[in-house]
């Protein structure tokens, strides 16, 4: 299944890679917060295919329970006999699978649940591809199609010094060079970025060359700053495609107690700002009949080349509702309320127009 096209200055914002609107994301395969029996994860992927006709997109990790997520897909996948052709899987680097010497794991405590297996962080050029095969034996006989580094952002946050610091960033650069490589000899269709901190990702796409950018907790309802839209349109200028994530927050814009993995209390004035701000927004939805996941999720790919949405769900029944918010719209009064509202924007160019 071809990824990548030929561009040129004729086909400026037509994306090289074609997307389904929604990556199904799989950590909760990787045990995250709850351990999930194999039939449960099975009837998740089924899920996958029942909901969306043509091509599946899958995003997965070695980080994601210490590579149970990969594990448990390509079980899953061979348990239901799927065809290679049917399921395009993005595999995020930089984390592999190492023996578990202590009563719990030693990355994320807390966070991945019954795991056999412990994890390393491991980004360099060598690094990288023991990442990349350790995830092509855990995926076997299923094969990831887009492939990065995963989080360069954290990595890069955790040095000591200005000279770890550039050391750490020649690291991350080895090992998209290791990538590359891997595209040129056509072991992978695709390479690309996810990270929290959207200038990392705007230096690497400057520094090498991407066929994707996944952003997380930066383009949402809630926060969307001109320098990062305008950051966005560069990309689908270049044809370059965006795919977006963690568009409620940790859950917190559809109900949740967590905003960006910190639990929200009410205890501080930014606590009251965000519970405020929430309350607000689903005083406009209620008034036009929209559900706040709806609204984040739109919102969330209006921007011109943000092709997908990744939805995360450890339920097998909430498969169909996460594929129903990624072709869900709203009225454009709905938009210009939330502007009125002071919710978004007001200069906010793609929605709530007059």
């Amino acid at each position: 299944m071809p990824l990548r096209t030929t561009t040129s200055p004729s086909t400026v914002g037509k994306p090289v890679l074609q997307l389904p609107r929604i990556v199904f994301g799989t950590s909760a395969l990787g045990n995250l917060y709850q351990a999930i029996d194999d039939t449960a994860k099975r009837e998740i992927v089924s899920q996958w295919f029942e909901n969306v006709p043509d091509v599946v997109a899958a995003d997965s990790a070695g980080k994601y329970g210490a590579g149970l997520a990969l594990e448990s897909m390509a079980k899953a996948l061979s348990d239901l006999a799927i065809n290679p052709d049917r399921i395009l899987i993005s595999n995020k680097l930089g984390w592999r699978r190492v023996p578990m010497r202590t009563p719990e794991p030693t990355f994320e405590p807390g966070a991945w649940v019954d795991l056999k297996h412990d994890a390393v962080q491991d980004i360099s050029y060598d690094g990288i591809l023991r990442c990349y095969h350790q995830g092509c034996e855990l995926l076997a006989p299923y094969r990831p199609q887009m492939v990065s580094v995963h989080d360069p952002d954290e990595y890069l946050a955790g040095a000591v010094d200005d000279a770890d610091r550039e050391k750490r960033w020649d690291d991350v650069v080895g090992a998209y060079q290791a990538l590359t490589e891997l595209r040129e000899r056509g072991e992978v269709s695709a390479i690309g970025v996810g990270s929290k901190d959207w200038k990392t990702s705007m230096r690497l796409t400057n520094e090498c060359k991407l066929d994707w950018v996944m952003l997380a907790t930066s383009l949402t309802i809630y926060t969307h700053p001109p320098e990062l839209l305008a950051f966005v349109r560069s990309l689908y200028e270049r044809g370059i495609p965006v795919i977006n994530s963690a568009v409620f927050h940790a859950g917190f814009l559809t109900g949740g107690a967590f905003f960006d993995y910190r639990k929200v209390t009410g205890e501080s004035a930014e606590d009251q700002e965000l519970i405020h701000w929430r309350t607000r927004f689903y005083e406009v939805c209620d008034r036009y009949s929209v559900r706040p996941a709806e609204a984040c999720v739109a919102f969330g790919m209006s921007p011109p080349g943000v092709v997908a949405t990744a939805l995360n769900s450890s339920r097998p029944g909430r498969i169909a509702e996460n594929v129903h918010l990624c072709r869900a719209t709203q009225c454009n009064e709905f938009w210009l309320a939330m502007k009125d509202a002071k919710l978004i924007d007001r200069s906010y160019p793609y929605l709530g127009t007059v």
